[in-house]
């Protein structure tokens, strides 16, 4: 089982801020508290400033891991997996996030690369926005994400993406994984809170012992930021 954090619970502050300054300040109000697990970084930052000046802004503040979320990543064609690992691992990046809807050969070949590049790889499959799923009125087949955590788990992830807003699924893709894997032999990442409607302790009942809740302005937009993150990794590690 491959282990992102050490914890078994935390919260991940996702940074999605348009400026270095503001996020310097997330992680240095963020670095120390108890729960807080590592910090993700999405394309705002890094089409803005270049990932390597992103994550030398964490590093200044805080020795957490980085998650870079491609938004999506692993969705062009096999050989492109290469280039992206290379440029992500280049830039001192710990882990980063797949949502592989390019099918099952990007997917198998992104995080092979990935992997042989030292990189952790989560993979998401179920997106929380609505009308998701072709079953919802969306784009996606409805047993689409299933079978991208299978492939997954078959190509040795142990990490895993899944809805937060939509505890039914997190409970469903939980029993999925413990069928490949087996109990306790994965973890699982989730957005989707505060602002997108999800309960963070309903996710964790669904979830199971090993978790990351994933928060995003909750934090940022807080006026006590610390106050703020305190208030939720208390929800999720008490």
């Amino acid at each position: 089982m491959e282990k992102l954090i050490t914890i078994q619970k935390s919260v991940i502050p996702a940074c999605d801020v348009d400026t270095l300054g503001k996020l310097g300040q997330v992680a240095e109000a963020t670095f120390g508290l108890s729960g807080i697990g590592a910090y993700k970084v999405g394309l705002e930052l890094a089409l803005s400033f270049g990932l390597k000046e992103v994550v030398k802004i964490i590093r200044e503040h805080s020795n957490f891991p980085v998650i870079y979320d491609h938004q999506k990543a692993a969705t062009d064609i096999p050989a492109l997996g290469t280039k992206f690992a290379k440029a992500v691992k280049g830039a001192g990046v710990d882990a980063v996030i797949l949502f592989p809807f390019g099918g099952a050969a990007t997917e198998r070949e992104w995080i092979k690369v990935c992997r042989e590049e030292g990189l952790v790889v989560l993979v998401g499959g179920h997106m929380t926005q609505p009308e998701f799923l072709e079953a919802e009125g969306g784009f996606i087949a409805t047993t689409g994400p299933e079978r991208m955590y299978q492939i997954a788990a078959d190509s040795g992830v142990t990490n895993f993406v899944v809805p937060g807003n939509k505890p039914e699924f997190v409970l469903k893709y939980r029993q999925l994984l413990e069928k490949e894997l087996g109990e306790d032999k994965f973890t699982l990442y989730a957005p989707g809170f505060i602002t997108q409607g999800g309960s963070i302790s309903e996710a964790g009942q669904m979830a199971g012992d090993n978790w990351h809740a994933i928060i995003g302005s909750a934090i940022y937009k807080a006026e006590n930021m610390r106050k703020a993150a305190q208030q939720v990794t208390f929800q999720i590690v008490s």
